[in-house]
């Protein structure tokens, strides 16, 4: 898989189809993986921070979500396929949970929103298993971290579905 370098974050050069392809394989595989949505704007937190771009560099997949990011690519000479929005491929990636009998944890927004965002998707995918949620407010370090770790791990999620 080709991946294309724009300030330094390296994104992988697929469409939809090819994006849920290869998420396909990560969920069928013994190990977690990572898949990030950045942004321009989050290209550019990356760009002032060394530690962000870390983070971003070591997802399995990193999609590029917007068009200035697909813009970047062009005017770099190195053009992506094209955009593959955060929204639309998490969506993709709950049909797929669905039918092929996943379960899903949903952590983050405000108090409410990951129940909310839960509660809309079974409505669109009656048979999506959502084993846990959990607000995105909570403290980096210390217990209430931990016991938010330690709910995830117990609910025995297979995709952890993160929107902070």
């Amino acid at each position: 898989m080709q991946k294309i370098c724009i300030r330094g974050i390296s994104f992988d050069n697929v469409n939809m189809s090819e994006a849920l392809a290869l998420a396909e394989v990560a969920l069928a595989g013994e190990n977690a993986s990572a898949v990030f949505t950045p942004n321009a704007e989050i290209a550019q937190l990356a760009a002032e921070d060394p530690e962000i771009k870390k983070i971003l560099n070591r997802a399995d997949i990193l999609l590029p979500d917007g068009a200035g990011v697909v813009l970047a690519s062009k005017i770099l000479k190195t053009p992506l396929k094209e955009k593959v929005a955060g929204v639309d491929f998490g969506e993709n990636i709950l049909a797929l949970a669905a039918k092929k009998a996943h379960s899903v944890y949903f952590l983050g927004g405000k108090p409410t929103v990951a129940e909310a965002a839960a509660a809309n998707m079974k409505l669109k995918f009656p048979s999506l298993s959502v084993v846990g949620t959990h607000d995105g407010y909570f403290e980096k370090h210390g217990t209430e971290n931990d016991a938010v770790i330690e709910a995830i791990n117990a609910s025995g999620a297979e995709i952890l579905f993160v929107c902070l």
